[in-house]
This record gives C-alpha cells, structure tokens and sequence, in this order.
C-alpha cells in the first residue's frame, strides 16, 4: 500500500484523469440503474408492494392481468384449497379519472379490492380503504401533482361514477399511471348496479406456500397460478423497458472493464524497467502485484464515493415527475459489481509484473 500511494503521489496528473474517467462511468452505471429501478417503480409497484405471493389468473389469458377472467364460482373453487383468509379476489381496468368541476382528465388504474384483505393498502394521508363506504377511494400520492384533494369528487369515465377520495396510498402506480383503490361494493355498483350481483374478477391473490398454490393450480380447472415475478414480467413493456436498460449497465460495465484494463496495462508497460529495479533489489512479484491492486481498489472506491455523492446531488434535481430511485441494496450492489470488475480489469497488469525479468529489464534501462 505505501509503494501504491507514493506512486499516486507522483503522478498526480496521470492518476487524476484515470480517476476522473472511472468517476464517469461509475456515475453513468448508477444513474441508469436508478432510472431503471424507478421506472420499474413507477410501472408497477403496485404489484411489487402487493402482500401476496401468488397470482392466480385464466389459463387462457397468457399471463395477462387485464386479459384473466374468474367467476366467482371459481373464486370459491380456489378458497376451498386454501385459508379463506389467503385467498383475495383482485379486479383491475385501465381508466381515465376526472375531478368534479375540473376539465382536464388524467390516465389512471382501478384496483378494485376487498377493503378487509391484505390487498387493501395503508394510508399516508386521510383515511385508508378499511374506513371506505361505497362509492369511496383512496389513490395514489402522485395524484396530489395534478391537483387533486382529500374529499374531491372523482368521475371514473368508464362508468361514469362518482367515488369520493378519503385518502393517499405511496407507491402504487401500475403501467406508469396512479393507481385508485375501490371495495369491491363500489366496483360491483359501478358496474352492475346491484351490491349482490355474480361478477367477474381478473384474478385472485394468495398467501399461501408453494404446496398450496400447487394443489390449486392441479384442482382447479381452467386457472394458472403464478408468481409476483411472473406477473411483472406480463406487464405491457415492462420486460422490454427493464431488459433495455439492464443491457445498457452490463455494457458500462464491460466498457469499464476495458477501459480500466488498457489504462494499467499502459502504466505497467511503462514501468517495467522500475519494477525489473525493484525486482532485483529483492521485491517480490507478489508485493508488486498487490501494489497494482491497492492502486486499482484506491482509485475505484475514490471514484465510487464521488460518484454516489453527485448521483444523490442529480437525483435531487430532478423534476419530481421523473421515475428514479435510488436505494441502498442498489447502491451497495453497483459497488461491489464495479469493485470487481475494476480488480479484473488490472489481471492483465498482474501478468504482466509476474512475468518481468529483472536483468532483462535492468539490461534495456541501461
């Protein structure tokens, strides 16, 4: 480590343009894995924060919430394998909303829910859907943006009903829309107009093991039980979205890779005939190997540090309808994936010191 910084120390200029690169690249990896995390929010952390394990849909809907359609006859089917507690029916339309009195209309999703199961999401303001009466709902935050209210009244276009927002749910947006979480009373009236009416679901939740969902999928004709996973995968271009993004990471980090590799092979390239000094006064190919790696390590944490610090500095200037997350397992894990690919990077350097000759670098100094 001290041959390492008294080398950094020397060569101020040199290290300082190859810090400033890494700082670059580490900053561009981890401003496209929050935009890729947010957009990955913004498209469905209603499914992601959804207290269930499984999803059971129509065998025919090929994965496809909106497509799913269950009788509640079959709802009735799933429950007789499982806690009835488990087991939760789950309806969901693309809509447009409107607030009473206001012109323009906004793109929105119904989650139409059972107000006492573990699908009804808690509150941050106002009331949460357990304290709903019919024709009540609570949305998502990112509705207050757009200038809508607790006790504003909300006209569903679809129907043309009239539901009254009690309160404000976070992070429950679906297909890049906030999500309006309805009782399943209010959504039967909104369709039907009869509270008791038969109707049908898209889906069912569970909270059951793997045993369970398997014996439902076995027993009860006609379904298909899937995971959380699953179910986000189905999403209209949330793999496509997802998948473009993560191959743009994987390609910063290759180009890291090489980036880092041809700059210490240079170096080490330049400093053969030192290292062939060293060599011969009695330094290990060891102890010069570890002084590229202390080097390397140095640079790459410097780098990271800085990087995290002005991608948190970006991140707070962004408007705030722009989709970018950042949290602490996404930090943590760019770190060490860049770490690692930095110290791959410096082999071919490593190579290259194990294999100087000492005399014959001391003979071509001379």
């Amino acid at each position: 480590m001290f041959l390492a910084l008294r080398e950094i120390k020397h060569a101020k200029i040199r290290y300082l343009l190859i810090g400033l690169i890494m700082v670059l690249i580490s900053f561009l990896v981890l401003f496209v894995s929050g935009l890729a995390k947010g957009l990955s929010s913004d498209n469905a952390s209603s499914i992601q924060r959804m207290n269930a394990n499984y999803i059971v849909l129509d065998k025919e809907s090929d994965l496809r919430l909106n497509r799913s359609q269950l009788s509640e006859k079959k709802l009735r089917d799933i429950a007789s394998y499982a806690d009835r507690n488990q087991v939760t029916p789950l309806t969901i339309q693309m809509t447009t909303v409107k607030k009473e009195g206001s012109s323009p209309k906004l793109d929105s999703t119904v989650f139409a829910v059972d107000p006492t199961s573990f699908l009804a999401p808690s509150a941050v303001e106002g009331k949460p859907l357990q304290q709903a009466q019919i024709n009540e709902a609570v949305g998502d935050l990112s509705l207050k943006e757009d200038g809508f209210q607790i006790g504003d009244r909300i006209t569903e276009e679809t129907s043309g009903r009239v539901v009254t927002l009690i309160g404000f749910t976070k992070d429950q947006s679906y297909s890049h829309s906030p999500v309006l979480h309805l009782s399943l009373k209010t959504w039967k009236a909104m369709h039907t107009g009869k509270q008791d009416s038969q109707h049908i679901y898209n889906a069912a939740a569970l909270n059951v093991n793997k045993n369970e969902a398997e014996q439902i999928e076995n027993h009860v004709q006609g379904t298909e039980v899937i995971s959380k996973g699953e179910v986000l995968k189905s999403i209209p271009g949330y793999k496509e979205e997802q998948g473009s993004l993560l191959m743009m990471i994987i390609f910063l980090f290759v180009i890291a890779a090489f980036v880092l590799s041809v700059f210490f092979y240079v170096i080490t390239l330049q400093k053969v005939n030192q290292f062939g000094v060293l060599k011969a006064i009695g330094a290990k190919s060891g102890y010069l190997s570890r002084t590229v790696v202390y080097q390397v390590l140095s640079l790459t944490m410097v780098s990271l540090i800085i990087s995290i610090i002005l991608t948190f500095t970006v991140a707070n200037l962004l408007p705030a309808g722009m989709p970018f997350l950042l949290s602490i397992p996404l930090i943590t894990g760019c770190s060490i994936l860049f770490l690692t690919v930095s110290v791959i990077g410096s082999l071919i350097s490593l190579y290259q010191v194990i294999k100087i000759d000492a005399v014959e670098a001391i003979g071509r100094a001379a």
